[in-house]
């Protein structure tokens, strides 16, 4: 297998450019119809070849060159996937980041990436100059849209035909980074992860080989990475109308029909997407006949959600749980039909939520718990008789070629999130789990949301699986009140509509004293919508909760 370069990847690109020009690259809503629905437009590979040469043409021309970190913030459109092609073709670092994290969070990431460059938006561009100080280094400044009162190039007006004038192509190592992008921060400070060429090249050949090496064909896209992953294997990419801060928020209707009338094959989306999707088709029963395969990730999706999909769907659809994050994607993959195999009836006892195997050429581990870093293997192994109870539960790590070895900010974040393994760098996520002896991982909450009482840690996954199955739960999270090492485990709960709280409390409690692992919890409190992730709508803000459950628990000891 030869090295990747900087143009191994685009060359996959041009290559469906020059075989199958006139094929649908990226299909786009604009506009409404008469019916309500979106009307759409789309951009063939030609089309967008071409007008992402013109863009590395033109940035070239303004000092945008190999390595330039160049901050990207435009929403899902043919006009990010022209830009970030552009970026790739000339060697350019694009850094993505989620602005739904908060505008003063936002703007402390990106001062950290010295960004020499600047695309985006109109209110990203207004940001940009309001916190002027933060982004000194920027030189080169493109608005996508009006530009309002700033000065800098727009993209509209470098028009879509490029000019011959590109620069000569340089291989670049398989090391060399290709992006910068941001976790979300929801669990932690977000941290810069850099992906280099050679985790793209493997994310690609991963993904193709997680659906059995059968081209997509036509894909829903609901995150832009997986569109990039997909627009390399040569689908039609189907962006159907969503605000990237607000999947939850998706009117299903406006996915079912994209699905129908654009004949999708395969899709993804988070829980806050499928679960809207699967009411919407009980509802209002559609065949989706092309629908071959969806797979889901940013959060474990509840298995009632699985199980109500398989229902709905034709019988030959492939339902995925994945697994992953910003530093390795994909992790782990596990499909429906093992899952309704006798590991949903594990789950609701208390040993986890099975998140499959490790994906092709992903190795996969679980150290110690411990807050500490673990600089390299050696002090792994001597902390291997420390591993949580009879089930080995520890801290999940990863290691293969598609896995980010590196954060380009902060360094803590490399002391506390990698460990040295000779040449092999292996990536602590952050999760907990345990591994069964057919080598399939059993995800049990986040270390850094773990309950640590006097009796020991109660891990939030494994306590909320059983707690999620009794009558008029829509879902809980366990939290702690009080300093680590003395906390109160308390559950909160969202509600079904209709249900009656008492008596949801009531079975709770009762379900709670027939497992070893729940006991201990006697307090339980409803709270009106639970705060989520901003990228997948679909992670709880357990650490928000804890603040809110604080004072009610001295209330509720009152009365």
């Amino acid at each position: 297998m030869t090295s990747p370069t900087y143009w191994a990847a685009i060359d996959r690109f041009r290559a469906f450019a020059r075989t199958e020009p006139d094929r649908e690259a990226v299909i786009f809503p604009d506009g409404k119809t008469g019916a309500d629905l979106p009307s759409y437009r789309h951009i063939s590979y030609r089309e967008l070849d071409d007008w992402s040469e013109t863009i590395a043409e033109r940035l070239t021309a303004a000092g945008v060159g190999s390595g330039t970190r160049t901050i990207v913030l435009v929403l899902p459109s043919p006009e990010l996937y022209a830009i970030l092609f552009g970026l790739l073709k000339i060697g350019a670092v694009p850094v993505v980041i989620d602005p739904g994290m908060g505008l003063r969070k936002m703007v402390h990431c990106l001062r950290a990436v010295e960004a020499e460059a600047f695309i985006g938006i109109p209110p990203a561009h207004a940001v940009r100059v309001l916190f002027r100080r933060s982004f000194r280094k920027v030189r080169t400044t493109v608005t996508v849209g009006k530009r309002w009162f700033w000065r800098g190039e727009r993209l509209a007006a470098w028009g879509t035909t490029p000019t011959g004038t590109a620069p000569e192509r340089v291989p670049a190592d398989p090391g060399d980074v290709l992006v910068i992008g941001f976790t979300t921060g929801s669990t932690g400070p977000a941290k810069a992860v850099e992906l280099t060429h050679g985790n793209l090249a493997s994310m690609v050949e991963q993904v193709h080989t997680a659906r059995g090496r059968v081209a997509p064909d036509t894909s829903l896209i609901t995150l832009p990475l997986v569109g990039i992953l997909d627009l390399l294997l040569g689908s039609r990419c189907v962006l159907p109308p969503l605000i990237p801060s607000k999947v939850g928020s998706t009117d299903p209707a406006h996915v079912a029909d994209a699905i129908d009338r654009f004949g999708v094959k395969t899709m993804f989306g988070s829980p806050a997407l499928l679960i809207p999707l699967l009411r919407h088709l009980e509802q209002q029963p559609t065949e989706l006949k092309t629908l071959h395969s969806i797979y889901s990730g940013g959060a474990p999706v509840p298995d009632w959600c699985i199980a109500g999909l398989r229902a709905v769907l034709s019988e030959d659809v492939q339902i995925y749980a994945g697994y992953g994050s910003t530093e390795a994607l994909p992790m782990s993959l596990i499909e429906s039909r093992e899952l309704f195999g006798g590991l949903v009836e594990r789950t609701h006892r208390g040993e986890g939520t099975c998140i499959g195997k490790p994906a092709d050429q992903i190795e996969a581990g679980v150290v110690a718990i411990t807050d500490d870093p673990l600089p390299t293997w050696a002090r792994v192994e001597e902390l291997a008789g420390e591993l949580d109870s009879s089930r080995g539960i520890g801290e999940l790590v990863v290691a293969g070629p598609n896995v980010s070895t590196h954060y380009y900010w902060p360094e803590e974040a490399n002391r506390q999130g990698k460990i040295v393994d000779g040449d092999r760098i292996w990536h602590r996520t952050g999760d907990l789990a345990w591994i069964d002896d057919a080598g399939r991982i059993w995800f049990c909450g986040r270390k850094s949301q773990r309950v640590v009482t006097t009796a020991g840690p109660m891990f939030t996954v494994q306590v909320e699986q059983i707690f999620n199955v009794v009558a008029g739960v829509a879902r809980t999270a366990l939290v702690g009140v009080g300093a680590r090492g003395a906390q109160r485990p308390v559950l909160c709960v969202e509600l079904k509509p209709d249900a009656v709280a008492a008596t949801v409390k009531a079975a709770l409690r009762a379900r709670g004293t027939e497992f070893e692992l729940t006991r201990a919890i006697d307090d339980f409190l409803v709270h009106p919508g639970f705060p989520v992730d901003i990228r997948h709508n679909a992670k709880i803000g357990r650490e928000q909760l804890a603040q809110w459950a604080a004072p009610r628990i001295g209330a509720e000891a009152k009365r």
